[in-house]
């Protein structure tokens, strides 16, 4: 089947997944009666230089969404000791570059429990070979391969739903990347891994990209995601981007923080915090701080 006839077969069951979940600014809006039930949202961006590693602190739970580099997984482990973090619900990698999986050896390897892994189906690498399988063998963890259209159940209102990618990328291994909308009764954040300009727009003429409060930007801030069409669909209040100019000078790029700021976005970079960007959500309403270690 053609990758669009694909894409659009497949947004078909998208649509009827998330037809009933809350999406764009007025996600927040709840009764006072429910109030008492709504998940606090609270995300951190972790400073892991040009990588990326997202913690998701949702009411009692907390997820990981990528965990950095090799080389900065000491910095990861850092900031979720930081924030007293002894287990992880969950931890997400979005596709198998090393700037996302370098560090999940090393995490595995600590005192800081994980209850399951979580990964694409699609990939340019072999499932025998897939370094997360070969993680969770080793360390005797579940993994779920995730498609188009599955979900991770966090609680009765909060979820992560998979939107892609549609189809796989025999080539280009960002294309494969996990895009992920992290759906609550605050607000919505769609994660994007390091997707480009090709699984966007399966993504926008699948009609899966809807406004969200929040975006991780993708790939860096790399010139070859984060299209004009994408952005002005998604609309988000503010976005983070996970990198370190000084490891890329190419990221972030100019081109992509105008059309943030265009779309009238307030724009975070991790490497302006020695910890990482806070964002939390509530009501709809998205704010960042940036977070650094406090100077004994």
């Amino acid at each position: 089947m053609p990758r669009r006839m694909e894409a659009l077969a497949l947004s078909v069951i998208l649509c009827a997944a998330c037809a009933t979940l809350p999406f764009g600014r007025d996600a927040g809006a709840e009764t006072p009666a429910d109030d008492a039930r709504q998940t606090t949202v609270t995300a951190l961006f972790l400073n892991v230089g040009k990588a990326d590693a997202a913690l998701f602190m949702l009411g009692n739970k907390c997820y990981l969404v990528d965990t950095g580099t090799k080389e900065s997984a000491d910095a990861m482990l850092r900031v979720l000791a930081f924030y007293h973090v002894t287990r992880l619900d969950g931890v997400v990698i979005t596709h198998t570059d090393k700037d996302h999986v370098g560090g999940l050896k090393t995490l595995l390897k600590s005192d800081i429990a994980v209850g399951e892994l979580y990964a694409p189906q699609f990939s340019v690498i072999s499932e025998q070979e897939h370094p997360v399988a070969k993680l969770a063998d080793k360390y005797a963890i579940p993994l779920r391969w995730l498609y188009a259209g599955d979900t991770i159940t966090v609680d009765d209102t909060t979820k992560l739903v998979v939107l892609g990618p549609l189809t796989r990328d025999g080539e280009n291994e960002n294309n494969n990347s996990l895009v992920l909308r992290l759906v609550t009764p605050q607000g919505d954040m769609l994660l994007t891994g390091d997707m480009l300009v090709q699984e966007e727009g399966e993504l926008l003429d699948a009609g899966l990209i809807q406004p969200a409060a929040v975006l991780k930007v993708s790939h860096h801030g790399a010139d070859d995601a984060s299209s004009e069409a994408f952005l002005y669909t998604l609309r988000p209040q503010l976005a983070v981007i996970s990198t370190d100019p000084d490891e890329g000078a190419s990221t972030p790029d100019p081109k992509i923080i105008r059309r943030l700021w265009n779309t009238g976005t307030e724009v975070f970079i991790t490497h302006q915090a020695s910890c990482c960007v806070q964002v939390t959500l509530n009501a709809g309403n998205a704010v960042g701080r940036l977070v650094n270690y406090f100077v004994e």
